[in-house]
């Protein structure tokens, strides 16, 4: 029997579409995923199914859609009983690895089909955090923000605390290659390296943090009447996030540039680990992706949880040249819902798909597909909010704002204009629509449908107060770190903890208008 190919995943968490230079942006030092797109797949047009953390790796580790997993926001829950598709290729006879940022819930350090692991998850201080332990190990236990310092300073650019050698991105390609080297060779390996950036905060290491000045920064896509496109969820991320009480175009150059410096930090540690691939890299299917993407002032919004295409639209390029010709540029919309059918079919796996919605993207690149449209959709109900794209247009429903958006993906370009209003657009608005009512209604989905209808709610307001919902983050020993300052010093850290957005939202969520 033929082995089959080892599977490499390399995985970002908040990278845009539009952040490799190989796909067109002059100003990002990208080579090594730029040698990945110029010997492999790029797909151009790939949407997360859920723009934010947890609910688009639920999606992506199940094969299933959040109205399946009910999983839609990070507050949720999967039921642990649902197979990932490392359970899959694990029976299947693969060395399954994971390193880094899962975010699986109910627990993030749960093997749930990784044989091993070495874990790095956003501010944990569990003894079990693999990062956690390193750091500390090597002299740096006074440090508590290993990924930058959050709350007020989570959208602020930063100077790592750590140095390079120390530095989470740096420590995930160490032990991805660790494992490359130490692997059973007897076996086909499947190797998860996940890595914590460019999530914010945006710091790196010196001198990766010079790599970028602010004035080089393009300014944001704010076209004439962008506030237009802000939905609910975008207001309510400007708010948690210190974004609303005006612009400042150099900070938010100066965060282009912070965040730019992530990724070209990464891709230095993404060549590292094809280098330690050898001569294996030809008979190893490599698929490099992200969870979702990141504003960066776009619309005058920064953060995820936005059906806009900075926020929704993620990289995807895949490299095996038995399956994937090189230098291929494909603009049919994809979903990180491909990845499990993807790996599954190369792995030589014939059961049936989980879910009909995701597709080999070999068969995407080859034009072998029917599916008419991919989705995504973040919360529910009272604050849900839905998308679909095909390659002609996309659809965005918020139940928040009881509004509607339709952007022609032929023409316009960087999502200038919503064609909403447009009657020249009536037949595909309609088509789009019924597209996404259709899906919920087929699977007995009824918290955003009723009566074929979208379900109509109390619209969602954001308090007038500049100060209600701001985002707080700090570890559980802060008060004790402010208090060894002594007592002329001392205060309670009294909002420890707080999530803003959270906040924001109101209880009655399923509160109908009639």
């Amino acid at each position: 029997m033929k082995r089959p190919p080892n599977i490499l995943f390399l995985f970002t968490d908040q990278q845009r579409f539009d952040t490799l230079g190989a796909l067109g942006n002059p100003l990002i030092k990208t080579p090594n995923l730029d040698r990945l797109v110029n010997e492999g797949t790029a797909f151009t047009h790939c949407y997360t199914p859920s723009p934010v953390c947890v609910s688009a790796r639920a999606a992506l580790a199940t094969g299933l859609p959040p109205h399946l997993t009910g999983c839609y926001d990070n507050g949720n829950q999967v039921d642990p009983q649902v197979p990932s598709f490392m359970e899959n290729l694990s029976s299947q006879g693969y060395q399954t690895h994971g390193v880094g940022k899962m975010h699986f819930t109910p627990d993030s350090y749960r093997p749930w089909g990784f044989q091993s692991r070495a874990c790095a998850e956003e501010m944990s201080e569990r003894p079990e955090d693999d990062f956690r332990k390193f750091v500390h190990q090597n002299g740096y236990d006074h440090v508590d923000d290993l990924n930058g310092a959050r709350g007020e300073m989570y959208y602020m650019p930063q100077l790592s605390q750590l140095p390079a050698r120390l530095h989470n991105t740096q420590w995930g390609a160490d032990r991805s290659i660790d494992f490359l080297n130490n692997r059973d060779t007897s076996k086909p390996f499947f190797l998860w390296s996940s890595w914590i950036k460019p999530h914010p905060p945006f710091e790196t290491p010196t001198p990766w943090n010079k790599l970028y000045r602010a004035p080089e920064m393009p300014h944001p896509h704010r076209p004439e009447g962008f506030e237009h496109f802000q939905a609910y969820w975008n207001k309510v991320q400007n708010r948690y996030k210190y974004y609303d009480q005006g612009y400042d175009a150099l900070r938010i150059r100066c965060i282009k540039a912070a965040y730019y410096a992530c990724i070209s930090f990464i891709d230095y540690h993404v060549g590292r680990i094809l280098d330690a691939l050898g001569d294996e890299i030809d008979n190893t299917l490599i698929l490099f992706s992200s969870d979702h993407g990141e504003m960066l002032g776009d619309h005058g919004c920064v953060g995820k949880r936005s059906m806009l295409d900075a926020a929704v639209r993620v990289p995807m390029v895949v490299r095996y040249p038995k399956r994937f010709a090189a230098g291929q540029q494909c603009k049919a919309p994809t979903t990180l819902l491909d990845v499990w059918p993807t790996f599954l079919a190369a792995a030589g796996h014939d059961q049936p798909q989980v879910c009909d919605e995701g597709v080999d993207l070999a068969d995407v690149a080859s034009g072998n597909t029917t599916r008419k449209a991919v989705f995504s959709q973040f919360q529910e109900k009272r604050y849900g909010l839905y998308m679909a794209a095909t390659e002609q247009g996309k659809y965005i429903y918020s139940a928040a704002d009881q509004q509607e958006w339709y952007f022609d993906s032929t023409q316009f370009g960087r999502e200038t204009n919503s064609q909403i209003d447009s009657p020249i657009y009536a037949p595909q608005i309609q088509e789009h629509r019924q597209l996404l009512l259709d899906r919920f209604e087929q699977a007995g989905y009824e918290a955003p449908v009723k009566n074929g209808q979208w379900r109509s709610y109390c619209k969602a307001e954001i308090p007038s107060s500049p100060d209600a919902g701001l985002l707080f983050q700090d570890h559980t020993n802060l008060q004790d770190r402010i208090d060894s300052l002594g007592p002329q010093y001392t205060r309670p850290v009294a909002v420890s903890g707080t999530d803003g957005y959270k906040i924001l939202q109101t209880p009655d969520n399923d509160m109908e208008t009639s």
